[in-house]
């Protein structure tokens, strides 16, 4: 079962283990997840349009933001521990990470709405483009995920949550690393958002993989939600870094 160590801790071996063996009911398979996943991309967007109405309408932005990311992080626990949970959290998830998502959306939109006017469409667009070539590349087996893939990314990934979790820790004590910053051109700015976004890209390799391996293995039926919530997590991730990265590369200007 080694095959199932995923960078996206949501889909980790042991998730697809506990539901994978001895089961007889309806299972999993390639269709439904992303079927399901289609459904999340729905209330992720319906999330985000509240959120970006929200804005327009001169409303603070920020309680949906924090409040979005806040009810993400512990919708995204239950389900972690409660996958049989998924297919009522799943949908939840999606809507309140639409919120977080349109809130950061509509701010960014807001500030660069002189300078870079089409930076939340272009980073939608880019996120999307990413996105169909990693499927491109795995459905067609010109990157094949191999166990030394899976095991640097999941040590890349693990990496990048700890130190974004130290640097949100240490900015409550005034020490600030200003490569994080938005605002920040720098070079050694650009090159880190691009690792980072290279490493999200590929975990959605990882994702493919797992959901097929998932399907394959005859999971049981919640288990597409569940492999939908990860996919999710993964591009919702990725979109975020795209748009923080149009963000330093505007400010070069």
């Amino acid at each position: 079962m080694s095959l199932f160590k995923s960078g996206n801790p949501t889909l980790s071996e042991k998730h697809f283990d506990q539901t994978g063996s001895a089961y007889s009911g309806d299972t999993m398979t390639v269709r439904g997840t992303m079927n399901k996943f289609g459904f999340l991309m729905i209330m992720v967007m319906a999330g985000a349009a509240f959120a970006w109405q929200w804005f327009d309408a001169g409303k603070s932005i920020f309680p949906l933001m924090i409040g979005g990311a806040l009810g993400g992080l512990v919708i995204a626990l239950v389900i972690t521990f409660k996958k049989q949970w998924s297919g009522y959290l799943a949908p939840a998830y999606a809507i309140v990470e639409g919120l977080f998502v349109g809130g950061i959306s509509a701010y960014f939109n807001y500030i660069f709405q002189e300078k870079y006017p089409g930076i939340v469409t272009h980073a939608v667009l880019l996120t999307f483009a990413v996105a169909a070539s990693m499927y491109l590349l795995y459905t067609l087996r010109i990157i094949k995920v191999t166990e030394r893939l899976r095991s640097i990314l999941f040590v890349a990934t693990a990496s990048i949550a700890v130190f974004y979790l130290l640097t949100w820790v240490l900015s409550f004590f005034g020490i600030n690393f200003g490569f994080m910053s938005a605002n920040n051109g720098s070079m050694f700015s650009i090159i880190f958002s691009l690792a980072v976004i290279g490493i999200a890209a590929f975990n959605l390799l990882l994702d493919f993989d797992m959901i097929e391996k998932g399907s394959e293995m005859g999971a049981p039926k919640y288990m597409e939600w569940y492999g939908a919530f990860g996919l999710l997590v993964t591009l919702v991730w990725l979109y975020l870094e795209i748009l923080r990265l149009l963000s330093k590369l505007n400010s070069r200007k």
